[in-house]
């Protein structure tokens, strides 16, 4: 009962099987197949698995399709055979031809055995039979033939279709020798053909999308999730086959005998699916059979490239993820980074790396031996004592010690040394081939120019730290250039009014301001400080007009004048400190004892000066770059930063200068006032 219903479900998945691979092949096949004769095979071996699965394996329609499909996949190797015109050989095609015509002959004896006496029947069936051994024996010798005709170089392709013909015909042969000696058709073994029909089809699917040298092309995920749907369809048909046998010798214990196998084989197949050991094993197995290469480079790659460029805060660092994405190349389980530090190799990163590392890595010498032919050294191969005189000197000790260091990248930037990844045996233990060298050598250079990159990264942000510091610090050397040339004045003064009280008194307040004024300075040098002393708020421009033309004019004149309640949103530390600037320079640039005037706007301040002038030139390409300046000895500072000042406050500042004529410069502040800003200036 059982064998009856795999006898009908195996042939008719066969038959959907062959089909489906037929019909693909209408719709657009492989060219590296005669497409007619492959067309012909599929199709009858679907008509006969069809005729099994409907049929049944002794009616004379069956007998006559399974001749058909022999002669179908005959046609097929012999089309494959003339299709190079080297390959033609006369033996050969006398035994091709010497084949077809036995199962033709089968043929002829299925149509006449109806019409024989009873008494007949057994000779002319066992006739029939030896005639059906024959054409399998006759089959698989012209499989070898055809195997051994293709160069070894692309033997791995052709692999494929000979490995299922040869099981289709050694199937029958199996079958057909048990029914000639036993007198008898044996139906588990008739079932069991039906499965291994429809087992071959992945193989011949696999076969045909090659090109001519027959290199495979189909994808790596597709073979395995074919593998794999083949291997739990076979799981399943042998366990209704164990449970249908337990049924029929268990007794009374059948019950509890079938329950025992389902569960325990269950539990088997997922222990050792979930093995890491054990997929390492089969991923070996199927790029060692069925593929020309280990890896898929195009899905290594990807996976390569996301593990390095991981974002998030929440992702591992840099150094981490590059010796994970290198590990995951070859099935490492866990990896060590080991950092160029100069001439050696210093401790960096690990990534699930057994154990604690050592505290001094020892890589002087290792490090040498990287930089100069940037050589992948396989360990295993060192512990034999079958390397180089210098590998032997540069590996460290504590490494050939680690059973589980299995092999050290280089990592190599510009023919330059970065550093080296040590790598853990992986669950599969093996010897690296070529193409471990070539993508290893590959991916090593990459992640190097990651490290490289991020090193820059960090040196720039260095550079970016002094520079902030060294224009904070150019800004404060000119801001003491003026309070050195103020507190030149009051000396100079004191000499001729040291009796004075009043010169005395403006004397301390001039050195107490100086004083505070230098502290702002010094706090300004700090990298946390904000460069910010108030937040924007009314303020009366008049007042800080006068006093800063007081502290800047000296015994210059500078007449201050204009609107005596105007306000402007500012930061008032910061406008005097621009204000002063621009003052100070009006007053240098100035000749001839000709005054500054400073004039009070609603919103704005002018400082303009009857000096030298500017042409337009400099104006627009130098007056507001740092280091630049048209005074003697000057640094170039005070415009520019006072612009920075302004700018950052929301303001303006305008320039208009003629060579001869003078300069006048034009601060404009937001007038506009928040409520909370009117609550303060009122």
């Amino acid at each position: 009962m059982v064998a009856a219903a795999v006898i009908l479900w195996g042939h008719a998945l066969a038959a959907l099987l062959f089909a489906t691979l037929a019909l693909s092949q209408v719709r657009g096949g492989a060219v590296s197949v005669p497409r007619t004769a492959f067309l012909i095979a599929l199709g009858l071996t679907a008509i006969w698995s069809l005729a099994m699965a409907g049929i049944g394996s002794g009616d004379m329609v069956t007998w006559v399709a399974e001749s058909l499909r022999n002669l179908g996949w005959l046609g097929f190797m012999f089309a494959l055979l003339r299709r190079d015109t080297a390959r033609r050989d006369r033996a050969v095609t006398t035994i091709y031809g010497v084949v077809a015509l036995v199962a033709v002959a089968g043929i002829g004896l299925a149509l006449f055995q109806p019409s024989v006496g009873p008494e007949l029947i057994g000779a002319v069936t066992a006739v029939r039979v030896l005639l059906r051994m024959m054409v399998a024996v006759g089959a698989l010798v012209l499989v070898n033939h055809l195997y051994s005709l293709v160069a070894p170089a692309a033997r791995g392709g052709i692999r494929m279709a000979v490995v299922a013909l040869a099981t289709m015909w050694l199937g029958d042969l199996l079958l057909y020798t048990v029914a000639y000696l036993g007198a008898d058709w044996p139906q588990t073994l008739i079932a069991a053909r039906g499965i291994v029909m429809a087992a071959i089809v992945p193989m011949l699917a696999i076969a045909v999308h090659r090109n001519g040298d027959w290199t495979l092309h189909i994808s790596r995920t597709v073979t395995w999730q074919s593998l794999t749907l083949v291997a739990l369809t076979i799981y399943a048909m042998a366990t209704v086959l164990v449970i249908s046998a337990i049924q029929t010798f268990g007794g009374g214990y059948a019950r509890l005998a079938q329950t025992a196998f389902v569960f325990g084989s269950a539990a088997a197949l997922l222990t050792l699916l979930s093995s890491p050991t054990v997929k390492a094993w089969l991923r070996v197995m199927v790029a060692k059979h069925l593929f020309r290469h280990r890896y898929d480079y195009r899905a290594e790659w990807v996976r390569f490239t996301e593990t390095l460029g991981t974002p998030g805060e929440s992702a591992p660092p840099l150094e981490e993820r590059i010796v994970k994405a290198v590990a995951d190349l070859t099935d490492s389980p866990a990896g060590l980074l080991l950092v160029a530090d100069g001439q050696t190799l210093s401790l960096g990163a690990g990534w699930q790396w057994p154990g604690e590392p050592p505290a001094s890595v020892a890589g002087d010498a290792l490090a040498r031996f990287l930089a100069d032919g940037a050589h992948i050294v396989e360990l295993d191969t060192v512990r034999a004592g079958h390397a180089t005189r210098e590998e032997l000197a540069a590996v460290p000790q504590w490494m050939l010690d680690h059973h589980a260091a299995w092999a050290v990248v280089p990592l190599v930037h510009v023919n330059a040394l970065i550093g080296a990844i040590l790598l853990s045996r992986p669950p599969i233990d093996r010897s690296l081939d070529w193409e471990d060298f070539d993508l290893l050598r590959i991916a090593g250079r990459q992640v190097a120019s990651y490290l490289a990159e991020a090193r820059a990264h960090e040196q720039l942000a260095d550079a970016r730290r002094f520079d902030e510091f060294n224009r904070r610090f150019a800004f404060i050397l000119h801001d003491v250039k003026n309070l050195v040339s103020q507190l030149t004045l009051v000396a100079r003064n004191a000499e001729r009014h040291a009796d004075n009280p009043d010169f005395r008194a403006d004397m301390i307040a001039t050195l107490q301001d100086s004083a505070g004024k230098m502290n702002d300075l010094l706090a300004r040098l700090s990298q946390h400080h904000s460069g910010r002393a108030d937040d924007p708020q009314a303020i009366e421009l008049m007042p800080l007009a006068q006093r800063v033309a007081k502290a800047r004019g000296g015994s210059y004149p500078v007449i201050v004048s204009g609107t005596r309640d105007a306000l402007a949103v500012a930061d008032a530390g910061r406008l005097e400190q621009a204000l002063g600037h621009l003052i100070q320079n009006a007053v240098e640039a100035s000749t001839d004892g000709e005054p500054v005037t400073v004039t009070v706007g609603r919103s704005s301040i002018e400082v303009a000066d009857r000096g030298t002038g500017m042409n337009a030139a400099f104006v627009r390409d130098h007056l507001f770059r740092p280091f630049v300046s048209t005074k003697h000895g000057g640094f170039g500072i005070g415009a520019f930063e006072a612009r920075q000042v302004i700018q950052a406050m929301g303001g303006t500042l305008d320039v208009v200068s003629r060579e001869g004529e003078g300069t006048k410069f034009t601060i404009g502040l937001p007038a506009t006032l928040a409520p909370q800003h009117m609550e303060r200036a009122a």
